[in-house]
């Protein structure tokens, strides 16, 4: 058994100890040990893979009877006709044999749900949990967008064997599915802390220096097999304050410099093509009697900017070798002040600003999440503007969380609170964040929103299947009757009413559900009469806009609930921090 096996090890037995109530209770795992390893095995991968809260981590988790070989599916919303799907299959064998290879029996049964998922006129069976993401996939596949697929297999042991990889390569899936191997050393390799790289790389040709007041640029162009030697060698920690992780090759922009790369007509004109890499250090030192070639010296090497160009560019010399060496890319390193934070943080913002990124990092320093932190603090509350912040609590709420609330049950925008999260901190920044908006307002619609999906991850017995899609809706719903009884508009939910506003969650939060559901189900058989509604027009109707309209043009229908839910148990500790 490897040190790193071990670790890994130690990691799902931590996970279950943290996770194993949730594991059961929202995606039914049996509580057996065996099985729970193997959940939590996944969890841990999907986690740091793709970088996920426990809740998004736990929401995509699909592993159990009728899964048909994948364990988790997540998957992002359509963006140029195109989205990413990720397939996760997981092997944790008891016996933690490092020498293990991933199995041919694993791989079969993921081809097989490849083609059954991705083509919507096949009939499958499935577990309730994966059968409500294919049916939305495919829903999405109806409407003419393009599924981009990433497979990530992974166990506590190696590697497919070379049988496995000429399957792969003559499976006749081609360039539709990229396929990716996730083990011990590879998780390890993320998980582990930020560390000083201290390196060299050599530059070609001439370069420039330039001396500021305690820093130092220097900008010149190097190989970029030189550059794929610098990740064979360091991996990902290169990559620690990147504000973004590898998209893979199923990325639009890494397609055009993979084929720029594989090209022998075009590679040579690289260098004018891409943005270059952007590197911030401690020191850099280099021998400046020489006039060009420097081989530069590096302590403290971070990648800020360029990180897909780089993963891009080692998988490609990985495939084709030294005949990419003639290819040139731009390099320009700044010697920083050692921790200071910010600085980093605003280069690093003002590098990506022009690239698909997530744009909460760009906003985080803006005047008005400044002022929601301070109007939050005295509620009880913590607002996280920044990702790079410590973990996050019950009592804590993130900006993204904040953006989705606030658009779904304030803004009125349920279908765009879940379906246009990259323009949350973008077009629709000044909508969501308005000047009016305040701490009691974002924390009011966090929580109704965490009832909403607390419902959505544990549905009660007999819950209609749109509850899957509808949360936000539901949550909007929600917001409008909390209104109705304070009897204010959204204007005077501030500070002098969010008491009363919580003590209306607290002991009415259970009757808004039930009412929300009900005012749906009526509008969905008005609207589709009384034929059953299959999961994919489900899906595809709660990402229309015009369902909100008729939803709020409609009135609440009046039903008698029993209270049994309180705000405690959607703030504590043992319910998830959206």
């Amino acid at each position: 058994m490897s040190i790193n096996t071990q670790l890994i090890d130690q990691r799902v037995q931590g996970l279950i100890a943290r996770i194993g109530e949730r594991l059961q209770s929202e995606v039914k795992i049996k509580n057996d040990e065996d099985k729970l390893k193997s959940a939590a095995f996944v969890f841990l991968v999907s986690q740091t893979l793709m970088e996920l809260d426990d809740d998004e981590a736990l929401d995509g988790l699909v592993e159990g009877g009728g899964d048909f070989g994948i364990d988790a599916v997540f998957y992002g919303v359509p963006d140029d006709g195109e989205f990413l799907v990720t397939l996760i299959q997981g092997k944790y064998k008891r016996t933690m044999d490092a020498e293990s290879t991933f199995p041919e029996s694993g791989l079969d049964k993921m081809f097989g749900a490849i083609r059954t998922i991705f083509d919507p006129s096949i009939n499958y069976t499935a577990n309730d949990r994966l059968k409500k993401r294919v049916e939305e996939l495919r829903s999405l596949i109806r409407e003419g967008n393009i599924p981009s697929i990433r497979v990530v297999l992974c166990n506590n042991g190696r590697k497919w064997n070379a049988n496995c990889q000429q399957r792969i390569e003559n499976s006749g899936l081609g360039d539709l599915v990229k396929w990716e191997y996730a083990g011990p050393d590879e998780l390890v390799s993320l998980l582990r802390k930020q560390k000083n790289v201290q390196t060299k790389i050599q530059l070609n040709g001439q370069a420039i220096v330039e001396d500021y007041a305690f820093m130092r640029a220097m900008v010149g162009r190097m190989s970029v097999s030189e550059l794929a030697r610098l990740f064979n060698e360091h991996g990902d920690v290169l990559l620690d304050r990147n504000i973004r992780r590898y998209l893979g090759l199923t990325v639009r922009v890494n397609e055009r410099i993979a084929a720029t790369l594989k090209d022998p007509e075009q590679r040579s004109n690289f260098y004018f093509y891409n943005n270059g890499i952007t590197i911030v250090c401690s020191k850099f030192a280099y021998n400046a009697l020489a006039a060009n070639d420097w081989l530069v010296q590096i302590t403290g090497l971070q990648i800020v900017n360029g990180g897909q160009t780089s993963k891009t560019i080692q998988q490609i010399q990985q495939e084709l070798g030294p005949e990419i060496s003639s290819a040139q890319v731009m390099v320009r390193i700044y010697e920083l002040p050692e921790n200071d934070e910010e600085l980093v943080h605003r280069i690093t913002e003002a590098t990506n600003s022009q690239n698909p990124v997530d744009l909460r990092d760009l906003r985080s320093n803006d005047n008005i999440q400044k002022l929601i932190a301070d109007s939050m603090k005295p509620l009880g509350f913590a607002y996280r503007r920044q990702r790079f912040e410590s973990s996050i609590v019950s009592s804590d709420i993130t900006s993204t969380t904040a953006a989705e609330a606030v658009l779904a049950i304030w803004r009125h925008r349920p279908h765009s609170a879940r379906f246009a999260t990259k323009d949350h901190f973008g077009k629709l920044y000044d909508l969501i964040f308005s000047s009016t908006l305040n701490g009691a307002q974002v924390v009011v619609a966090v929580l109704l929103l965490r009832l909403a999906e607390n419902k959505r991850k544990r549905p009660p017995e007999n819950s209609p299947d749109f509850l899957q899609y509808g949360s936000r809706f539901i949550a909007m719903l929600m917001g409008s009757y909390l209104l109705t009884d304070l009897g204010v508009d959204l204007s005077g939910l501030n500070h002098k009413t969010f008491s009363e506003a919580r003590r209306l969650i607290e002991t009415k939060g259970e009757e808004y559900f039930q009412t929300a559901l009900a005012r749906i189900s009526e509008e969905l058989n008005r609207e589709f009469g009384t034929t059953d509604l299959t999961l994919q027009k489900l899906s595809a109707t709660f990402r229309r806009a015009d369902l909100v309209e008729k939803l709020r043009e409609g009135k609440p229908i009046t039903i008698d609930i029993p209270v049994v839910g309180s705000v405690s148990e959607i703030t504590d500790n043992k319910s998830p921090a959206l």
